[in-house]
């Protein structure tokens, strides 16, 4: 359901001389780290290893003490670039700040009505309250509540509410309609607002199925449709018609059969779709939803908890999940602002305010809270306090992914002297990687790389975004650029 980000995979570093030797060696070995591995710098110090790396575009990047916060090195460091998904670890910070990490996000059933022998006298509201990680595995547990609570019947309407946060058609427009990774937003979101497509031969066609589906559950949705187009391409298109996201596929496209997670533009009423097929599974019959603005004087049914804050940050940075981040970044502005943010640029002005005063740093200009809109702005030098303070609280580093370095061919170096615990970024031709590493003797560095070509970025378009050309090869020789960087601070920081 939510595709894992690929981190740094990479060459090791080659290793420096003292540039004012004649002739010196292009390399010169340092001593050997953990089970054999020989760490290395490149000779010319920073400007050398930038300019090996090959890397069009601009790169800018900094490392400093994470104790001290003493400044070591820098290039560009006050160039501002797009952070891409390292804006994530910047939105936990946010979250945990404001919401706290024992916040837990309530999904509700409501009633304006009363109860009398099984019989609902009144609607029935289903009212979000914000939580990322609802599932259709959770809606059928809220049917089963329901039954539980008496009900076997309601006379009234069938409700649903989402306004606890702004309604976002796509979290970034600019991406093609099909990509999973920019659903739309609101205050209800179910399987992290994606629905599965599916596909198989049948005769001289395809059938086709659109569902919720979980490990558990399949339940088929009548709010998105799917209709093969004799074409090759595009390959989808999408159109708003009547309530109902409509999909075409081209047919040359589709092979024997397979599948793929499309994004959801009506959250709340896919929501509701399920949940009605999960109510009639427990002999509950609702009629068709309708969607309202403003929740009325109700009370509880039956209610599901999202787990806990720090457990759905740890998850949301390990699989940089953006909608995670959109719903749980307008609900801190909303919290920390006491009211709804107008949408996802608002609440993104309103979290770099708060990490303008809380750290002391400038240079941080966010338009959303993922990293998925390239108009975000952020330098080095800026992220810096913000990953030093936040180690010293203790509060980042844990929830950050640990990932190992890796030799020329990609093969994991489990003896590397160097621990990496960082938020990686990933956009076409946009690199980022901002977190910590622990060096051979155990000194801790803070540390924001940045790259990108904003030229190449320009000339993608819309229909090219998800895999445009040129931007697979470019991204790897960014990340070999990270790892490079990060032996060299480990040899000259950590030795």
């Amino acid at each position: 359901m939510i595709s894992r980000r690929n981190f740094i995979a990479s060459a090791l570093a080659t290793l420096a001389a003292t540039p004012g030797l004649a002739n010196a060696p292009r390399v010169s070995l340092r001593p050997m780290g953990r089970k054999g591995i020989a760490l290395s710098v490149p000779s010319g110090g920073l400007k050398a290893l930038l300019a090996e790396a090959g890397l069009r575009g601009q790169i800018a990047c900094a490392v400093a003490d994470a104790a001290s916060g003493k400044l070591l090195e820098a290039h560009a460091g006050d160039m501002e670039l797009p952070p891409a998904s390292v804006a994530k670890a910047l939105t936990a910070l946010y979250a945990l700040d404001v919401l706290g990490a024992d916040h837990r996000f309530a999904t509700r059933l409501l009633t304006s009505g009363t109860l009398i022998g099984g019989v609902l006298k009144g609607d029935l509201i289903l009212a979000g309250g914000g939580d990322p990680m609802l599932t259709s595995d959770h809606l059928a547990q809220l049917a089963r509540a329901l039954k539980n609570a008496g009900v076997r019947e309601v006379r009234g309407k069938f409700l649903v509410w989402d306004g606890a946060l702004a309604a976002v058609h796509s979290i970034d427009p600019g991406q093609p309609d099909h990509v999973g990774y920019s659903p739309a937003v609101s205050g209800l979101a179910l399987n992290f607002n994606r629905v599965h497509f599916e596909w198989k031969r049948a005769g001289k066609g395809w059938a086709v199925s659109m569902d919720a589906r979980t490990e558990k559950y399949r339940p088929e949705v009548s709010v998105a449709h799917m209709k093969v187009a004799n074409r090759a391409l595009p390959v989808y298109t999408y159109a708003d018609r009547g309530g109902v996201d409509r999909w075409t596929v081209a047919s040359q496209a589709l092979g024997k059969g397979g599948s793929r997670w499309l994004p959801v533009r009506r959250p709340a009423l896919y929501a509701a779709d399920v949940f009605r097929t999960m109510a009639r599974a427990n002999g509950i019959s609702l009629k068709q939803a309708k969607l309202v603005k403003a929740l009325p004087d109700s009370k509880v049914l039956a209610q599901h908890y999202s787990p806990p804050m720090d457990v759905m940050l740890k998850g949301m940075l390990k699989y940089s999940n953006n909608l995670m981040a959109e719903m749980i970044g307008m609900s801190a502005t909303a919290a920390r602002t006491g009211k709804r943010p107008a949408g996802l640029k608002a609440s993104a002005i309103e979290m770099s305010r708060w990490a303008a005063a809380k750290y002391q740093t400038k240079d941080i200009r966010m338009v959303d809270h993922s990293g998925l809109g390239e108009a975000s702005r952020v330098t080095p030098k800026a992220l810096l306090p913000v990953l030093v303070r936040a180690h010293r609280a203790g509060a980042l580093k844990p929830l950050l992914k640990s990932f190992p370095l890796r030799d020329s061919k990609g093969r994991v170096l489990k003896g590397h002297p160097i621990k990496v615990a960082a938020k990686t970024g990933t956009l076409n031709f946009v690199s980022g990687l901002g977190g910590f590493m622990t060096a051979a003797d155990g000194r801790e560095l803070a540390f924001a790389i940045f790259s990108a070509d904003s030229k190449a970025r320009a000339q993608i378009s819309r229909a090219e975004r998800e895999r445009p050309k040129g931007a697979r090869g470019w991204n790897r020789r960014a990340k070999r650029l990270q790892q490079r960087l990060i032996e060299r601070w480990g040899v000259v920081y950590g030795s």
